[in-house]
């Protein structure tokens, strides 16, 4: 079918389509509309991005809008669940957006705000219900919401449900809604368990299938930059100072990590916000918000906000962590390429991250080019520097006294070393290990003391007289030869 008017929709929702831009329906929306409007139970998978969430509600609101009546208390016509909040909250906009003219109600629920207000919103009932399967089981705990009068059943994204570990939640709401439903399974990749979910939840489905699993969008331009893991935020910084990087979305593998990298742009002059499970409900949304808007360039989130960002005009991804688990870096490069755009996914990969790059691009079928690394990030630590480094720090966490013991740090000198470092002296806090032999200028800096990694610029300078440890040092190492 060419145009949604085609499937004969009401007439009100092709003119809210009209007003969204929306003429020509998507593959997974031509293949799936049919069968949504006439019944059929149905298994959906298609990439991040291809338009899966009018797919599923074009139908539902051209099916409800002939109910008469309206839905009873404590109760919903349609329950659509959702892996996280931010996918919710869109899922309900998109409702409301294409269901505009019409009378029926829509709410969503997920964790993170108080209980009471969404308990409030239920007690009149709904029609469309969107929730996290958390918060939904907490309002059913509270006898606040009966799912007996369910008539159909989404489970959007079900892959990441899964990842997520919402089976056991899955399989005690399916069992309080009726045998006699319709239900909907949409899905990025079809897994093992999807297929066993979709077996055991779906009556006699259709499959629809528009793209093979797992494969990346083909509008998406990818790359690998080859880099220390130290280098990592020094090479994040030079590449967003590059005006054709409009807006950005940056990919960690942890929270912490998300943190760690909006303190470093911060700190470099690059307004950042970041988006993951530790911040609150009104954190995450005032950062999406800002970052849809424009306020903020960059957003940089984890796996568990992937499925949950929809927002056009995203120039470039930016892997800042390789995913040890290759379909999250499909879903992660769909966020963008959008709405027929074209995108730039950029990977960082350390020596660590080499595996997963290859199970990428096994899983993929694509090599992904490597480009060299820009010019301006500041020159990091070999492996050697890096080990002495970190075994430096060590020796000083080993070796720090107690607050029994006397602070004199040269009146046990003599006293055996820590276990581990070689069974030599423990070297003085102020030694600084010896640069690796090889060509010199391998690990000496070009660049100015101001653009230095900060790591280098805390060093203390080496001693004007050239030896290798200050004088004391070599006292102590003497009275340790001599007892």
């Amino acid at each position: 079918m060419s145009s949604f008017s085609d499937f004969g929709l009401l007439p009100s929702i092709l003119d809210a389509l009209a007003i969204e831009g929306y003429a020509t329906p998507t593959p997974i929306q031509s293949q799936a509309l049919p069968f949504v409007l006439a019944g059929r139970d149905l298994c959906g998978i298609a990439q991040t991005g291809t338009g899966k969430t009018a797919a599923f509600a074009l139908p539902i609101l051209h099916r409800l809008s002939g109910r008469t009546g309206a839905p009873p208390r404590g109760a919903c016509r349609v329950l659509v669940l959702s892996p996280t909040r931010e996918l919710a909250s869109q899922i309900a906009d998109s409702f409301r957006r294409y269901g505009g003219r019409l009378p029926l109600s829509t709410a969503v629920v997920f964790g993170g705000v108080p209980l009471g207000a969404q308990q409030r919103r239920l007690a009149s009932g709904v029609d469309i219900l969107v929730a996290t399967p958390g918060r939904l089981l907490d309002l059913i705990d509270r006898r606040a919401l009966v799912l007996s009068s369910v008539e159909i059943l989404v489970l959007d994204e079900a892959d990441r449900m899964l990842d997520l570990g919402f089976i056991h939640a899955l399989r005690r709401i399916v069992k309080l809604l009726p045998r006699r439903r319709q239900t909907l399974l949409f899905s990025a990749t079809m897994p093992s368990a999807i297929a066993a979910l979709a077996e055991d939840y779906l009556d006699d489905p259709v499959k629809v299938s528009v793209t093979p699993a797992a494969t990346t969008v083909e509008r998406v331009e990818q790359r690998v930059i080859f880099v220390a893991s130290e280098r990592k935020h020094d090479l994040l910084a030079v590449l967003l100072r590059d005006p054709n990087f409009e807006r950005v979305l940056v990919f960690t593998r942890t929270k912490h990590g998300a943190d760690r990298v909006v303190r470093h742009l911060v700190g470099a002059g690059i307004e950042a916000a970041a988006i993951h499970g530790n911040k609150s409900q009104p954190q995450r949304e005032r950062a999406l918000a800002g970052f849809r808007s424009g306020g903020d360039r960059v957003l940089v989130a984890t796996d568990i906000a992937a499925r949950g960002i929809d927002v056009d005009g995203v120039s470039h991804v930016i892997n800042f962590d390789l995913p040890n688990v290759p379909e999250d870096y499909v879903h992660r490069i769909g966020r963008t390429a959008r709405a027929g755009a074209g995108g730039t996914a950029i990977a960082f990969c350390s020596d660590e991250e080499r595996p997963f790059l290859r199970g990428i691009e096994k899983l993929t079928r694509v090599a992904v080019p490597a480009i060299p690394m820009p010019a301006g990030v500041p020159p990091g630590m070999s492996q050697g520097v890096a080990q002495a480094r970190d075994g430096a720090s060590d020796r000083r966490s080993a070796t720090r006294p107690q607050r029994s013991a006397p602070r004199n740090p040269h009146r046990n000198a003599g006293a055996n070393p820590p276990a581990g470092h070689g069974g030599g002296p423990a070297r003085h806090p102020t030694q600084h290990p010896k640069p690796p032999s090889g060509n010199p200028d391998r690990h000496t800096a070009t660049t100015e003391p101001s653009s230095l990694p900060a790591f280098l610029r805390r060093a203390p300078s080496p001693s004007p007289s050239g030896k290798s440890a200050p004088p004391e040092t070599r006292q102590a190492r003497r009275a340790f030869a001599t007892r």
